[in-house]
């Protein structure tokens, strides 16, 4: 690619602002009527002389679930469902009286009643990004953590009265089963959706 066609493209970038390589190659192909492998080659060229800057690009994701459950993307889910299931196991195996381990059971059961519940059903309406408009990574770590805490303590109460309704009535081993089986759920419910948007994504960007 010639000189002039170089700094047309830069000034193509500079106007339209493409957010993807995808869109930035069909605009450089229609005003520089320019072959596709010669504007991918100019753009990693311009790339590493530093004229141009492409935000980090995203991983291909596995087409298939199960690739994806293997992948460092999902190590949310595995995390969740471990922890909720050591929880349940701690709530049946560590009497109340033997101390100092029954600490383990009540930081365990604070994190499973306050903090998983609502995380994964956040989760799993907002799989990819925060409900809420926000211009910060950080910001939206935050809005997550005070939903999910706010949504756990909506959705434990609604369970209890579900089960006083049932011949299992409030009792320990209904409350844990039945969170248990909450929190499975809806975080099976947000990994199946983060992995088709991340999908779709991918295939949109290339």
């Amino acid at each position: 690619m010639e000189q002039e066609e170089i700094e047309n493209m830069l000034k193509v970038i500079n106007e339209q602002k493409p957010q993807t390589v995808a869109q930035l190659v069909e605009l450089a192909r229609t005003k520089l009527n320019v072959p596709e492998n010669e504007i991918i080659e100019t753009v990693l060229r311009l790339q590493n002389e530093g004229k141009i800057r492409l935000a980090r690009p995203v991983g291909k994701t596995p087409q298939k679930l199960t690739e994806y459950l293997r992948t460092g993307n999902a190590n949310w889910y595995w995390a969740t469902i471990i922890l909720s299931i050591a929880t349940a196991a701690t709530a049946f195996t560590i009497p109340e009286n033997l101390f100092p381990l029954v600490f383990v059971r009540y930081v365990l059961g604070a994190i499973f009643v306050l903090w998983l519940p609502g995380y994964s059903f956040i989760k799993a309406l907002f799989p990819t990004e925060s409900p809420l408009e926000n211009k910060s990574r950080d910001l939206d770590t935050i809005e997550r953590i005070a939903l999910s805490i706010g949504l756990s303590l909506a959705l434990v109460p609604i369970i209890g009265l579900l089960l006083n309704y049932t011949p299992w009535g409030i009792r320990l081993t209904p409350i844990v089963l039945s969170l248990l089986a909450t929190t499975i759920i809806f975080s099976t419910v947000a990994l199946a959706r983060e992995h088709q948007i991340k999908t779709k994504v991918n295939k949109e960007n290339w």
